[in-house]
């Protein structure tokens, strides 16, 4: 059809009473002259002489809203037929499923998403070992320099914090012990709690914790900014590994300067716990060294024996971290942040395991 011939259809549509007497061309162009017409009064298609799809489609749709059609030519009924036998049929409303379903649904994403996460932990710690056993094994290949790097960064610029927090610790122990014991006339009882609550819990899970707040995110926000300028990517065209250059010496300093800072941990604590119970109960400091001698050193290597595990936690996560944020700013701050949640979440969930494993085997 031509654009001249577009102009020539018309449609005379005459309203009487309720109902709506067509008569012309039904089609496209004319469909607007319909506008006035309620969807669901009646329709005489008698004098109707040419109809198309789109007029077809109007007359389903008004059938559908409870119109009437009548006078249809058997031409136009099949047009309206195939037209209707075309339109899109609605999907059926989907009933919500119970809540306890959704609350085992919840459960049971989050408990596949904690596995996956726990093997992609796996698999960093696994590349990491590997890539130790590959630079001991070509010595000229090991990261020394960026080594003691890190290990500064991580280890010698921790020890402010972490022997205040310490000392502040066992000042605290000390004050709150002897207002319990004092009671009981068990004053000297206080050394042997501050000794074993610092030397065994507190002392390197609170240096862990610590370490988890501020190495974690360092890690994570350090590697993914390069991932996010692809430097990373740079690397690997370099011929450079990244686990052995990036990953390796950044986890190897914080297994080995953790348990230097659990040890820092421990003597500041002390220290802290001997000037209080000094100030509080008069117990001087011979008598609290004389009484900490009696308290068995297991309770130090317990304490040490944690450190390594815990330096490795959160190394592999700050690190795993840092290796899966993507190319915007957004990604950067959400996998920092999440690092140092697991990364501390995970240090005490690690600290209760071995506190129940000391118990079990009498440590």
């Amino acid at each position: 059809m031509t654009v001249a011939d577009a102009a020539l259809p018309d449609l005379s549509v005459k309203v009487v009473g309720h109902r709506a007497i067509l008569s012309g061309h039904l089609v496209v162009w004319t469909l607007g002259k319909l506008s006035d017409t309620p969807d669901a009064a009646g329709i005489d298609l008698a004098g109707v002489v040419r109809m198309d799809t789109a007029g077809a489609w109007e007359l389903a749709r008004r059938r559908a809203a409870g119109g009437t059609l009548t006078g249809l030519s058997d031409h136009h009924a099949g047009l309206l037929a195939t037209v209707t036998r075309a339109l899109p049929v609605p999907d059926p409303a989907v009933k919500a499923p119970p809540w306890w379903s959704r609350i085992l649904d919840g459960t049971g994403r989050r408990v596949a998403g904690a596995l996956a996460y726990l093997g992609e932990l796996t698999e960093y710690l696994g590349r990491t070992l590997a890539a130790l056993g590959r630079g001991l094994r070509h010595l000229s290949r090991f990261p020394a320099t960026s080594l003691i790097h890190h290990c500064q960064e991580t280890g010698l610029r921790a020890v402010p914090i972490v022997a205040v927090m310490s000392f502040l610790i066992g000042v605290v122990l000390a004050f709150q012990g002897s207002d319990q014991l004092r009671q009981f006339g068990a004053e000297v009882f206080v050394v042997d709690l501050i000794a074993i609550s610092i030397l065994r819990e507190l002392g390197i899970l609170l240096t862990a914790i610590i370490v988890a707040g501020r190495t974690a995110s360092a890690l994570t926000a350090s590697i993914g900014s390069m991932k996010m300028r692809q430097e990373i990517d740079a690397m690997r065209t370099l011929g450079l590994d990244p686990d052995l250059v990036l990953v390796l010496p950044r986890v190897l300093a914080l297994v080995l300067m953790l348990p230097i800072l659990g040890l820092v941990s421990a003597l500041t604590g002390l220290l802290g716990g001997a000037v209080m119970s000094w100030i509080e109960l008069g117990i001087s400091p011979a008598v609290f060294v004389a009484r900490l001698a009696d308290v068995s050193v297991s309770h130090a290597v317990v304490g040490l024996i944690k450190a390594p595990v815990f330096a490795l936690i959160i190394g592999v996560i700050g690190c795993h971290a840092g290796m899966r944020v993507g190319q915007d700013a957004e990604s950067l701050g959400r996998m920092t942040s999440s690092a140092v949640v697991s990364a501390i979440f995970a240090v005490i969930i690690a600290d209760a395991a071995f506190s129940v494993f000391f118990a079990q085997v009498g440590l």
